[in-house]
């Protein structure tokens, strides 16, 4: 199943040096380096839905929290996190 899950932006990293957006997003503690070239309009203290590695929109913190809370009921969240942490 493919899913997108919430994340909070941290940091937006300022750098010449790449070609994409690229900005810290907090899923839960766990902390990645995500692609937001997609939602150029993101700023720290959004909440982003994130799919392998991209944030492909923004979303309200209310949405974020319902996400999780939906994804932790069925029981997705372990893996998913799982999957964040070794990617």
């Amino acid at each position: 199943m493919c899913l997108a899950i919430p994340g909070k932006v941290l940091e937006i990293e300022a750098s010449e040096e790449t070609v994409f957006l690229i900005g810290k997003v907090s899923f839960g503690g766990i902390t990645k380096r995500i692609n937001l070239s997609l939602v150029p309009e993101a700023v720290v203290g959004d909440h982003v839905l994130v799919h392998v590695g991209v944030a492909v929109s923004i979303v309200d913190e209310e949405e974020a929290k319902r996400t999780m809370n939906f994804l932790q009921g069925i029981g997705e969240l372990d893996d998913l996190f799982d999957d964040i942490v070794h990617k």
